[in-house]
């Protein structure tokens, strides 16, 4: 037999059982409709990130406190290293030590509710400078104000709010001059932000903005910063300014091995790089998860091979029995299997495109993000590559069985 019969031999018995050969590749096309959607998902999240870390502009440094994460797992512990003071503050804000610092904020993180009167609300708390929150994420107050330089040195009681937790607390109600309790203690509320949606880090909608200084000795009771960020006013500048950051911070700690660092600096340049790592670590991960569908759905395609080996026992004997050689059924009953999973395949591709497209309008118009489809062309190929190659694994056994057939035996069958 010639490749083109053996093709239309085998087209022709799975046609003659379609809905068996649906049911057959269902475990393919599910495993990669998974594999697409996944990849695509994970593409659109990091675009997503990554040009909200880009849009802060080239000309912000942000400092960490403890060892540099090698991976994931490690990036929940600078949380809780407290190697960053206001010693340290004071001393990046001082000229002599970092010329190209324009301004130096830090940060901290106020896990927990909120409240006013009846109603409580769990939004994002952070300890921060409003100026700075203006000069990075061009976010202003759009009814009242911010706090200043002043209200951070003498640990007032203030906060400015996103539009969603006014909503939540206040209803109708004109917040503004209004206490909230925050663990316990009011804030006046000065400021309310616009209604922005989700950002890379945090929903500005559903964020609560408080000194620094008082959410660090009456929320937090702590002395230390979760993270600082510097603004350099020169983008040419950056370099420079990591190498004095560094240098100011070592001498302010007494470290004299770089190894040794209880810190380290993230540019832009860096945190995209770290992030498209992270980022793609997680989806090459969760890809692998879910592609263990595709090795049940092999198995389930060697089953009904079998099966379809048995139920055709006498269709060999007969092919035998008029000249086709054992090379030529064990090459139909292959092209059979590599027929039904490249079909699962690109199945599968068409579906997984079709879903992430529809995540795609939910995230956008939906969730409020400003999502992106991308279509994974390299998954899309290397998943009808791979299952076709899923076929060509486990549908050789079958039809080695269907070779081995003694052709008088095989005519015999009942």
């Amino acid at each position: 037999m010639n490749l083109k019969h053996l093709i239309i031999s085998a087209w022709s018995a799975l046609h003659t059982n379609r809905s068996r050969s649906a049911l057959t590749i269902l475990g393919i096309v599910i495993g990669i409709t998974a594999i697409i959607l996944t990849v695509a998902i994970g593409q659109g999240a990091q675009d997503l990130i990554l040009n909200e870390i880009q849009g802060q502009g080239s000309n912000m440094v942000v400092i960490r406190p403890g060892r540099q994460p090698k991976g994931p797992s490690d990036f929940g512990d600078t949380l809780f290293a407290d190697s960053l003071k206001l010693s340290d503050i004071e001393a990046l804000k001082r000229k002599s030590n970092v010329p190209g610092a324009a301004d130096v904020a830090p940060a901290v993180i106020v896990p927990g509710s909120i409240s006013y009167g009846n109603e409580t609300y769990r939004p994002t708390v952070f300890g921060w400078s409003t100026d700075f929150m203006g000069e990075v994420f061009n976010m202003y107050p759009e009814r009242g104000v911010g706090f200043n330089g002043l209200d951070i040195r003498q640990l007032s009681s203030v906060a400015v709010i996103g539009p969603k937790v006014a909503e939540e607390l206040f209803g109708n109600e004109d917040p503004l001059g209004k206490n909230v309790k925050i663990k316990g203690r009011n804030f006046r509320v000065i400021g309310v932000y616009p209604k922005e949606g989700q950002s890379a880090f945090f929903n500005i909608d559903d964020v609560v903005i408080v000194p620094y200084t008082t959410a660090q000795k009456y929320l937090l009771g702590i002395d230390y910063f979760h993270e600082v960020m510097v603004n350099i006013s020169d983008p040419g500048l950056v370099n420079r300014a990591v190498v004095d950051i560094e240098a100011t911070l070592r001498e302010q700690h007494g470290i004299t091995d770089p190894d040794k660092d209880d810190f380290f600096v993230v540019t832009q340049e860096g945190m995209v790089e770290q992030l498209q790592s992270i980022l793609n670590i997680l989806t090459l991960f969760l890809a692998s998860v879910v592609a263990i569908s595709l090795v049940v759905g092999g198995i389930g395609i060697m089953n009904i091979m079998l099966v379809s080996v048995t139920e055709r026992t006498k269709e060999i004997g007969l092919r035998k029995a008029i000249g086709a050689t054992n090379s030529d059924i064990l090459s139909q009953f292959l092209i059979e299997a590599v027929m039904l999973t490249g079909l699962g395949g690109i199945v599968g591709v068409i579906l997984g495109v079709l879903l992430s497209i529809g995540a795609t309008i939910v995230l956008g118009h939906f969730v409020g993000l400003n999502w992106a489809f991308s279509f994974p062309l390299a998954a899309a190929i290397l998943g009808v590559v791979v299952s076709s190659g899923v076929g060509i694994i486990f549908g050789y056994y079958p039809a080695r069985q269907a070779a081995k057939k003694d052709p008088v035996e095989a005519l015999r069958y009942e």
